[in-house]
């Protein structure tokens, strides 16, 4: 296990807040410095802010990849390797339109935009927004990686640590840890006679480390939080640790794979009929495991930064359509899913749709980051240079425009079932 990111929530202003941005460098630091010393490795550190449309404000939109820019050019003198400058918001359709030339503007910056919430329901004309960035940024590099610092949200809160979804909500400071678990839930269902042997023994793992993270971080949270410019910290209910997000990521190596956690369960191949009840159990023993939680909590399934994930992908035994509906029981959506190059964002549009309404419907959040691939059609080899991804094979989208009334740009409420 490892801590995938220590993530820090706060507000950088614009023109940035230098002042702000050194307290934070120093917390990033020692905070990093703690959980080394408690034996966890500590992947990234990562800036998160609240959505840009709230730091720019409506007037100042047209300037996101200025601040792209300056955030990235601060970062590389801070310990943080990577920043969530929010979603773009319905209310401002604008904010859609900016995003492509944003991450243009740097190598280390993310966004998302909204597509759908509980309170208004799923806006279709967000749908289509979202649609157009991913083909727009599919172009910005030759594989399709851009892609990789864009995803769109559904029913998804604040103050998860995992990009590209985090971003935060008002100006108050806080922290919270993303964790890489995919090989606890390998290890603990590998070789046992009964599932619920191994629940318990995932259970048991996860509150484990819970409850040491959450010693240091307590620490943390009580010597070292920034206050908000010109007060007092100001703690919001649970105070300025916000917990933790154990959603069993992966990492492409089949030690740390949630492919090779559902295989343990007895399916021959993921994809194949039993998968999504191992899915629906890995799920349930994050839910039930006492820690303090934030963010997801489920049971990521990103097919580019899973080795078995990957080689299922390529051999064609699990689908889209799979993936989909595995998230109606644990997932986060859809995540690095490999795409021809000539997909359209009417036929993106679809897929968004269905994400949104599954969103709402079941109340839990779900995102889709969606990778186009330039010059590739479905069942070429991808080919990523690049150390959390294992190639794979473009997947096949069964998709086609939506027609009216899909095809126009109403709110659509559903209610929680």
């Amino acid at each position: 296990m490892k801590i995938r990111s220590i993530t820090y929530f706060f507000n950088p202003g614009f023109p940035l807040d230098e002042d702000k941005l050194a307290a934070v460098d120093k917390f990033l630091r020692v905070a990093k410095s703690a959980y080394q010393s408690a034996g966890y490795e500590v992947q990234t550190t990562r800036l998160s802010t609240p959505s840009f449309t709230q730091i720019l404000g409506e007037s100042q939109l047209d300037a996101l990849p200025s601040l792209a820019f300056q955030l990235a050019s601060a970062m590389e003198t801070m310990d943080a390797e990577y920043a969530s400058l929010g979603p773009a918001r319905p209310a401002f359709p604008r904010s859609y339109e900016v995003i492509p030339e944003a991450i243009s503007a740097s190598e280390n910056i993310f966004f998302s935009g909204e597509m759908a919430n509980a309170q208004e329901g799923i806006s279709l004309k967000a749908i289509k927004a979202c649609a157009d960035i991913i083909v727009k940024s599919a172009k910005i590099e030759p594989n399709g990686f851009a892609n990789l610092r864009f995803t769109t949200l559904a029913n998804v809160p604040a103050g998860g640590p995992f990009f590209p979804a985090s971003y935060n909500e008002g100006d108050t400071p806080a922290f919270s840890l993303a964790i890489e678990a995919a090989d606890l839930a390998v290890d603990a269902f590998s070789g046992v006679e009964t599932v619920e042997i191994g629940r318990k023994r995932l259970i048991a793992s996860l509150e484990k480390h819970g409850k040491k993270l959450s010693q240091i971080a307590k620490v943390l949270e009580k010597e070292h939080i920034l206050p908000p410019t010109g007060g007092d910290v100001r703690r919001t209910e649970g105070g300025s640790f916000l917990g933790f997000d154990f959603s069993l990521a992966p990492f492409p190596d089949d030690a740390i794979s949630l492919g090779g956690a559902i295989e343990a369960f007895g399916v021959s191949k993921v994809g194949l009929h039993g998968s999504l009840a191992a899915s629906a159990i890995l799920a349930e023993s994050v839910q039930k495991a006492d820690f303090l939680h934030t963010g997801f909590n489920g049971m990521m399934m990103p097919v580019l930064e899973d080795s078995v994930l990957a080689q299922r992908a390529a051999e064609g035994s699990l689908t889209v359509k799979d993936l989909l509906l595995y998230s109606a029981v644990c997932g986060t959506g859809l995540d690095t899913v490999p795409l021809a190059g000539d997909v359209s964002a009417e036929q993106i549009a679809g897929v968004l749709l269905d994400v949104s309404a599954m969103s709402l419907r079941l109340a839990k959040p779900l995102t889709a980051r969606l990778m186009p691939i330039p010059g590739k059609q479905a069942g070429d080899k991808t080919e990523f240079d690049f150390p959390f991804f294992k190639n794979s094979r473009v997947m096949r989208l069964e998709s086609a425009p939506l027609n009216h009334p899909f095809a126009g740009e109403e709110v659509i409420p559903i209610m929680a079932r």
